[in-house]
């Protein structure tokens, strides 16, 4: 990606241009995230991976070539962005389900907060990594390198051996297409704390999503420009490799509701406060603080879905999942630079954290599925 934008702005000199790229990669998502779902608890999980991870790997390497060539233009960019984000639209779902047939059961809510902690490394150091090579190199080299790094996975996908592989039905009696989509839902409709918990997610990031705003508080608020916005944009991140280094090695969470709605509480007051903050270092802690909150909350609605859905389900849930997770900070995006320019950039972000804070207190004091929530093992005897 950070080929992709550098290529994309280089090629036009438009920041519009750069937006649509996050178009290209947020709509074949909710286009085809369901259709994701529905391979994932058909086919083989495993072979759905190494599929996808390989299939990414050629159109980095196509873009390599094509780059060396002088052949890329920016229609080529945006397809390829599109050809990814399709790819992923399949891989997530099989991604997220086959983690929890390859853990060992007491091992999984450990596991699911180190994946989110290896997510967060990975989103620090990729872009970091990636400036140095194109700083130091060319674009084409960038592509090379993307593309290589697909190997190491691709061989340990085939070495990996799932812990717990549950028979699927015969092919007569699994659903396909819409009657598979339908089917989903239907159970959703049985699981109402499954969809309060999806809301939750949803609404959290569409009320408290500061992280478009924040080249405006470093220019305007702080007055830290380039370098400062570097910092801020670092800040959750390293809040977030705390929480999940934290969580991958305590003990299992016992009150998962409870957990949960506190996290989002502290993720909006977080939120609230760095918007009327005048220090920037004040605010660095407070965007910290935010980003370990919302860890602590991902990990939780991970533990909760995962140990509540039905292996045969698992990869259909999951990109229903998926919808909410991708819209919600999108639109949240959308919602704060537009309250932003109606009234004031700070305005903006406070309003939306205290948003949060009242969803949390609402939905603890209405909602005693998701506030008495306690989940087990995949498959376990559950009380919701």
């Amino acid at each position: 990606m950070v080929a992709l934008s550098w290529h994309i702005y280089q090629l036009t000199g438009s920041k519009l241009a750069l937006g649509i790229i996050g178009a290209c990669r947020s709509l074949p998502v909710l286009i085809f995230g369901l259709w994701g779902g529905v391979t994932a608890d058909r086919l083989d999980r495993r072979r759905v991976l190494l599929f996808t991870q390989s299939f990414v790997a050629f159109v980095s390497a196509g873009l390599f070539f094509l780059t060396r060539e002088k052949m890329v233009s920016p229609p080529i960019i945006y397809a390829a962005v599109i050809v990814i984000a399709t790819v992923a639209a399949f891989e997530n779902p099989a991604r997220a389900s086959f983690v929890v047939n390859v853990l060992p059961r007491e091992h999984l809510e450990n596991g699911l907060a180190l994946g989110v902690l290896g997510w967060q490394v990975a989103a620090v150091t990729g872009p970091a990594v990636g400036g140095l090579v194109l700083a130091n190199t060319s674009l084409e080299t960038l592509y090379a390198i993307d593309s290589i790094s697909f190997v190491p996975l691709v061989i340990v996908l085939a070495l990996i051996r799932a812990r717990t592989v549950p028979p699927k039905p015969s092919p007569q009696d699994q659903p396909t297409g819409l009657r598979a989509i339908a089917e989903a839902f239907r159970y959703l409709r049985t699981m109402p704390v499954l969809i309060h918990i999806m809301w939750l997610d949803f609404f959290a990031t569409l009320f408290a999503g500061a992280l478009l705003l924040l080249p405006v508080f470093s220019n305007e608020v702080f007055h830290r420009g380039a370098e400062g916005l570097g910092w801020l944009m670092a800040a959750p991140a390293v809040g977030a490799v705390i929480a999940g280094a934290i969580m991958s090695s305590r003990p299992p969470v016992k009150k998962h509701g409870a957990v949960l709605l506190g996290a989002i509480f502290a993720y909006g007051l977080f939120t609230a406060l760095f918007g009327i903050s005048n220090s920037f270092w004040w605010g660095l802690v407070l965007l910290a603080a935010g980003g370990a909150a919302d860890t602590v909350s991902t990990v939780v609605r991970q533990i909760a879905r995962q140990s509540l859905i039905p292996d045969d389900m698992r990869g259909r849930l999951n990109s229903i999942h998926m919808l909410f997770f991708v819209s919600g900070p999108q639109l949240g995006e959308l919602e704060a630079g537009a309250l932003a320019e109606i009234t004031s950039v700070r305005f903006s972000v406070t309003a939306g954290g205290l948003a949060c804070v009242l969803m949390a207190i609402g939905v603890t004091a209405f909602s005693s599925s998701v506030r008495s929530l306690r989940v087990g093992q995949p498959d376990a005897p559950k009380t919701v």
